[in-house]
């Protein structure tokens, strides 16, 4: 009886450190940019501004379909209803004539892009700022909201 009990211990520790390693308690640690779900700055920065751009290149063009490519899903719905309205970001009375992303950070639901979108609407312009949120949905980008507003530049840094 005392043998089992041995033999049984010892598999039993010898097979604990295979069982933490294969769950990355002992060894095996990743660097954070390689971890599910954490992206690098850089990463963040640059998906941001690609993802936003694509959004206003779609609103001067006028197309639609490649404007909600750029949203997250829970957002298409909504946009549906809204984006050729009145009111919509890709509506017929007026005319995206310049954009132009001011400055991008991290915000609290992920980050911020701050833009102008210059419009015309027959002979009178304006400039409205408009500030979108852009997240990671799984295992790519996309744009989680669309308000009013935004960030002023960041001031640069001094030598």
């Amino acid at each position: 009886m005392r043998v089992y009990q041995r033999s049984a211990a010892l598999v039993l520790l010898t097979a604990v450190p295979f069982t933490l390693v294969g769950c990355g308690l002992i060894g095996g640690e990743k660097k954070p940019a390689e971890q599910p779900g954490r992206a690098p700055a850089e990463e963040a920065l640059a998906k941001s501004r690609e993802r936003v751009q694509a959004y206003l290149d779609a609103m001067a063009a006028k197309d639609v379909t490649a404007g909600r490519s750029q949203l997250c899903a829970v957002l298409h719905d909504s946009f549906d209803e809204a984006a050729t309205g009145p009111n919509g970001d890709f509506a017929d009375h007026f005319k995206v004539a310049q954009t132009e992303i001011t400055d991008i950070r991290p915000g609290p639901l992920g980050q911020e892009v701050s833009t102008v979108v210059s419009v015309t609407v027959g002979k009178r312009e304006a400039d409205r700022p408009l500030l979108f949120t852009v997240t990671r949905d799984g295992l790519d980008w996309c744009i989680s909201g669309e308000r009013p507003g935004g960030h002023s530049p960041a001031p640069a840094p001094t030598p």
